[in-house]
């Protein structure tokens, strides 16, 4: 009987290969992993994009046009007037900064499936948007925990800097500019570098359960030494999309000045101009949606990938999504998370391309010359000790002999018989067997730890 060995089939690769990865790696494969998931991925940001927008604005309108109206039963000029005046436009402050943190509460939603998506596309899986938001769920509140604190915390700094210009400004105004003009520039480099520094946070919650505690100091401590590359990635990323976004509105803004002057071309506001305007306007503000929506889930995976860049570089986590793969493939059931596993596990530093010793009786490395002839000579030095050759006389071969000069009284060898051949076991016959777990081809591959 022959044994055959066990089988298992190659891995399809995800989105990043598993292994360290480079600066165009993680800037290419920010934009490429769009196409892994875009129903989950744009569709999912577009809709609830959308909706927060509507709604934000339409709470603003509303809670504008109650405040506003008031003053239609006050008399103009009078202290009662401009008090209601003054408390409407107040009113109107506070309800878009509270409606508009509740937006951003919403889109951190959108950034977390999109972390969650990636993390699994890594490996080859592709999830619904239930079983993404499953996995989101209990860290929801945390997350957004974290994005309100940011948020009231960078409130307090600018309260804080613009109550100071004030106090200074009424001492002496010349130096509250200077003062000004100081704290600007001063901010610029300080918010980048604390951008980045931050930067792995909420992957750390959303991946890892972290608290908000445990993930800053997670990504104070993986951004250390990779603060420039992923500096680089999402400042490209944000110039990309700036770019782009002034490129798509100087169409809509020739459109909307060509609509107003055909309609109302002496300029008198016309109904059928004000419906023109509003038409280019909700035009304007589609494209601006769809704009917003690639650019959140693209800047949401570089963040991911950032993330899994620099675990696999401080803590090895290439090895576990390594070894995941290998066991998910094998068809193994109820694994555990490999984000989970290993977490601020210190490994040695890489080295990504080791110089090889030759082994004994191959020749040398190329771009070495051979351990006998030594190292070639320094600056200034004869050059007689380069290329001398060794003390050991090297081995000689004896001398081949042709075989047409073999003497003519020797006799040629009989030739020995041959055995004859045995009777060779039957090919086995091809089998249809895949590894027990393995999908079909083109099926979606399930998350063992979901």
């Amino acid at each position: 009987m022959t044994a055959y060995p066990a089988w298992t089939p190659a891995s399809r690769p995800g989105i990043i290969p598993l292994h360290p990865l480079s600066f165009g790696t993680m800037l290419g494969r920010s934009f490429s992993a769009l196409r892994q998931n875009p129903r989950v991925l744009l569709g999912f940001a577009l809709i609830v994009q959308t909706l927060a927008y509507l709604i934000v604005t339409a709470a603003i309108v509303a809670v504008a046009w109650a405040s506003f109206t008031r003053l239609d039963t006050l008399q103009y000029g009078t202290e009662e007037f401009d008090a209601v005046m003054a408390g409407s436009v107040a009113i109107t402050l506070i309800a878009g900064l509270v409606l508009g943190l509740a937006a951003g509460a919403i889109g951190v939603i959108v950034q977390g499936i999109v972390v969650i998506e990636v993390a699994h596309a890594a490996v080859a899986e592709k999830l619904r948007l239930s079983a993404l938001w499953r996995q989101l769920k209990p860290v929801v509140w945390r997350l957004i925990g974290y994005t309100l604190l940011l948020t009231l915390a960078a409130i307090v700094v600018v309260g804080a800097v613009v109550a100071a210009i004030v106090g200074i400004a009424i001492a002496a105004g010349p130096l509250a500019i200077l003062f000004a003009v100081l704290a600007i520039l001063a901010a610029i480099p300080l918010t980048l570098w604390l951008m980045i520094k931050l930067l792995l946070a909420p992957s750390a919650i959303i991946l890892e359960h972290a608290t908000i505690g445990q993930a800053l100091a997670r990504s104070w401590r993986l951004t250390k030494g990779r603060f420039w590359p992923a500096f680089g990635v999402i400042i490209l990323i944000s110039l990309v999309f700036g770019f782009v976004a002034q490129i798509v509105s100087i169409p809509f803004s020739f459109l909307s000045t060509g609509l107003t002057t055909v309609i109302a071309p002496t300029g008198d506001p016309e109904p059928s101009a004000i419906i023109a305007m509003i038409v280019a306007l909700l035009l304007t503000q589609a494209v601006t949606l769809l704009l917003q929506s690639v650019a959140v889930v693209v800047q949401s995976t570089a963040t991911a990938i950032i993330y899994i860049d620099c675990r696999m570089r401080h803590e090895g986590l290439d090895l576990d999504l390594l070894a995941y793969v290998e066991r998910r493939d094998a068809g193994a059931a109820a694994l555990p998370d490999p984000y989970r596993e290993h977490i601020g596990r210190a490994i040695a530093p890489r080295v990504l391309q080791p110089v090889y010793a030759a082994p004994a009786g191959y020749p040398p490395v190329y771009g070495q010359p051979p351990a006998a002839y030594g190292a070639p000579p320094a600056y200034g030095q004869p050059a007689g000790a380069y290329g001398q050759p060794p003390q050991a006389p090297l081995p000689t071969q004896p001398p081949l002999v042709p075989p047409y000069a073999r003497p003519a009284d020797a006799q040629p060898a009989p030739a020995q018989a041959q055995p004859a051949p045995a009777d060779e076991p039957p090919a086995p016959a091809p089998t249809a067997w895949t590894a027990p777990g393995a999908p079909a081809d083109g099926a979606d591959r399930e998350s063992p730890w979901a």
